[in-house]
């Protein structure tokens, strides 16, 4: 759900925008593709705020995309309370390490293969899954920065091949898509081969954000949402967890070499 001061920000400033435009309602809904209806339900906060609405509202009244930005402010100004404080660090970290054994990391994903993950939730309907993926689309964002953070995730070989025949085809472009990321200088993608069977990472996935100040925060993610860890002592496990696990993993060009030979195999 939308922040809600925000939401209503949002809300003014497009009334605002289309009266300064010297268009009615039914005007303006011609041109964004919706009834005047339609308009004026958004308007009075009657109908949940549509990204394509927005979209089209900027480019019609020449905003320069300020009504879709203050959506995603919206939206994460709406995350629950335990994540905001994740989001900022990952925002803000110069290095990012991370550990997935069972998914693509969501920094990494391709968004057919995110939507696909968050729609096995059946208890949330298509607009929660629309501003879920919205979300984490939008974070991907932080590798466009003028000095994005180095990344490096780490993930197990079984990540690659878990796809049946119905869900192959998104895989492979997803596969394709992190062998495109993983080709850039500040993203590193490395694969734990099926053959360590055991390791210390497989308890589960963690996420390891370094700031402007040398400090760490760290984020584990559960069934029931995530904790960000910031006791030294907790991060100092994580940091030497992190270790054992990078230490597990083929190097960066043996990592993709795998990836590779999954996509061939399936093609």
């Amino acid at each position: 759900m939308e922040s809600e001061p925000t939401a209503e920000l949002i809300r003014a400033q497009l009334r605002r925008l289309r009266l300064k435009a010297e268009l009615s309602q039914e005007e303006f809904g011609k041109l964004v593709h919706f009834s005047g209806s339609q308009v004026s339900a958004v308007e009075l906060g009657q109908r949940p705020l549509d990204r394509f609405f927005l979209k089209r509202a900027d480019e019609v009244l020449g905003t320069g995309g300020l009504l879709t930005s203050l959506l995603k402010l919206a939206e994460r100004d709406g995350q629950p309370s335990w994540f905001r404080p994740w989001l900022e660090a990952e925002r803000q970290a110069q290095q990012l390490r991370c550990y997935q054994p069972s998914l693509i990391p969501g920094l990494l994903q391709t968004e057919n293969y995110a939507r696909a993950l968050i729609r096995c939730d059946d208890a949330i309907n298509d607009d929660e899954v629309d501003r879920r993926l919205s979300v984490r689309m939008d974070r991907q964002n932080i590798f466009q920065q003028p000095n994005p953070p180095k990344f490096v995730a780490v993930i197990e070989e079984s990540v690659l091949r878990r796809a049946d025949e119905g869900f192959r085809g998104l895989m492979v472009q997803q596969l394709d898509y992190l062998v495109e990321c993983a080709e850039q200088p500040h993203i590193s993608v490395h694969v734990i081969p099926a053959e360590v069977s055991v390791h210390v990472g497989l308890v589960g996935p963690f996420v390891l954000a370094r700031g402007d100040d040398g400090g760490w925060i760290g984020h584990l993610e559960t069934q029931l949402g995530g904790m960000v860890v910031d006791r030294d002592e907790d991060l100092a496990i994580l940091l030497s967890r992190w270790e054992s696990v990078r230490s597990e993993a083929l190097p960066h060009r043996q990592s993709i070499e795998l990836v590779k030979e999954v996509m061939t195999s399936w093609s």
